[in-house]
């Protein structure tokens, strides 16, 4: 199984533990620790963190896995990553924020089907390369949306239709109404803040810098994500519902247009002009300029009041029903300022990363004051590799094993020394794909080099094999085929034989 370091800095983040494959193993097993740097790599017992998403920059995000469902349910953890360069002021409020992101997603998040679940917030103290101290990490754990933004579809399948756009349209105004409706306002809405989930539902996602809305006259901090903002949140001002409509509005241009906003965005005269980059009706056209309007006043003043403008109904109609929710939502508790961390990074470096860490000497780690309970479901069992990506690594062990062979008694004759070379050779092919040092392309391109190694040896010697199929190159690649076919055999075999123990020995024993 693979774990992935969380500590900043780490050269070798990567981690491969096989005993983590064993369902008795992995229910015993009280810590792992980072190979490189010793950091505890389970956090707070449960969570396996797996792949690095992406970093922003205040934080990272990491595909994990829940070892405490049944499942192994994937979730994102979040981690909490300042720059240097704050002050132990602006350290101390930046790491409020999360706190209070956290917050926002427990109240939003769990009561409404297109927000992110919160799962866990926690402190983690571990010993730090500096013998005198801890480290202290803060991390958020919540729930994965499998799909793409709307950044991600965009530059996969160019500019939106007018359907497709109307639908995401809708479908943000409604989770928007609720928000609003819950006394909070978004603040960051663009396009690599809307997925859409693989069954086709769209979620909101980045609650890092949402705010409470009650507090009238109460200014806004310097967060927000330029060329979407509106006016008034980049001057520092009191947002509201409507600043949020903006960003909306201005993601729609994007989206219809695949253009920047900085392109569509006539700066001398502070007006939009994107209706010539785009075809849509007169009617959406005019509910999205209107969202755009430089003025808070002059745009809708609420969400409600947008989809009934969408519906055709008159633009002052009444405010229509929210979203069902997940369950009856509590009144939400008052929610500052909270961080951008977004649920999905964009891959841009930080700047000012910190310094590579010494390897520390792995010590028992104590979580401190983890905020959900913890229950003892123990999972039973996961394998290293998706089903197609470890038959096709079989399929390619197989085959180079056939071409080795050939090319070995070709070369050396059938003595101990080309079998001991062979045995080592595959015992490395092995080794490299168990730790993922090669996989996919690699495995191509090694096989490829390989058919062209064999190749060039038939020319310069005689291969060890009778020319079954025209010569004896074409008979060799033939051989490989077959043992890459038979090794993916015998590799479902095993692994159906593995799946019926384990399933016998947990319902018996």
């Amino acid at each position: 199984m693979d774990l992935y370091c969380t500590r900043p800095g780490c050269r070798r983040p990567e981690n491969f533990f096989t005993d983590l494959d064993d369902p008795a193993t992995l229910k015993a097993v009280q810590q792992k620790f980072c190979t490189n740097c010793g950091m505890p790599l389970i956090l707070v017992g449960r969570y396996l963190p797996q792949k690095l998403l992406g970093q922003g920059g205040f934080g990272a995000a990491f595909l994990a896995r829940d070892r405490y469902t049944p499942g192994l349910r994937r979730c994102v953890v979040k981690q909490f990553q300042p720059a240097n360069t704050l002050s132990p002021k602006q350290l101390q409020i930046a790491q409020d924020l999360f706190e209070r992101e956290a917050e926002a997603l427990e109240d939003l998040g769990n009561a409404h089907p297109q927000i992110p679940d919160l799962f866990a917030f926690f402190e983690l103290a571990v010993p730090s390369s500096q013998a005198s101290k801890d480290d202290r990490f803060f991390y958020l754990v919540q729930e994965y949306i499998d799909g793409q933004t709307m950044e991600q579809e965009l530059e996969k399948t160019g500019a939106f239709s007018e359907d497709n756009l109307s639908n995401v349209l809708q479908e943000i105004l409604k989770v928007l109404q609720f928000v609003h409706e819950n006394g909070s306002i978004h603040r960051d809405i663009k396009p690599s803040n809307i997925m859409r989930h693989r069954n086709g539902h769209i979620y909101l996602l980045d609650f890092g810098a949402v705010r409470q809305a009650t507090k009238a006259g109460v200014k806004s901090t310097g967060i927000y994500s330029e060329g979407f903002a509106p006016p008034e949140q980049m001057a520092g001002g009191e947002v509201y519902p409507s600043s949020d409509l903006y960003a909306l509005a201005v993601t729609c241009l994007m989206l219809l247009t695949n253009k920047q906003p900085s392109e569509l965005l006539d700066t001398y005269s502070n007006t939009w002009r994107w209706r010539s980059h785009c075809s849509i009706s007169d009617r959406l056209a005019n509910i999205l300029d209107r969202m755009l309007r430089s003025a808070p006043s002059q745009r809708y003043q609420s969400a409600a009041e947008t989809l009934a403008a969408l519906d055709g109904g008159s633009f002052g109609s009444s405010v229509l029903p929210s979203t069902p929710l997940k369950q009856t939502a509590p009144q939400p508790t008052p929610i500052a300022v909270s961080s951008p961390l977004p649920t999905v990074f964009p891959a841009v470096p930080i700047p000012n990363q910190p310094a590579p860490i010494q390897p520390a000497q792995p010590q028992p780690i104590a979580p401190v004051a983890p905020r959900p309970a913890i229950r003892s479901t123990i999972p039973k069992g996961i394998a290293p590799f998706p089903i197609l990506e470890l038959l096709a690594n079989a399929g390619f062990t197989g085959f180079e094993a056939g071409l080795l062979a050939i090319a070995l008694i070709s070369v050396l004759g059938t003595t101990f020394i080309s079998g001991g070379f062979w045995l080592l050779l595959l015992a490395g092919l092995i080794l490299a794909q168990s730790r993922r040092i090669i996989e996919r392309v690699d495995l191509v391109i090694i096989a490829v080099l390989s058919v062209g190694g064999v190749f060039v040896l038939s020319w310069l010697k005689r291969l060890a094999i009778a020319p079954l199929i025209g010569s004896p190159w074409l008979t060799a690649i033939a051989v490989a085929v077959m043992a890459g076919l038979l090794a993916i055999a015998l590799t479902t075999l095993f692994r159906l034989v593995y799946k019926l123990l384990s399933l016998l020995i947990a319902k018996f024993f």
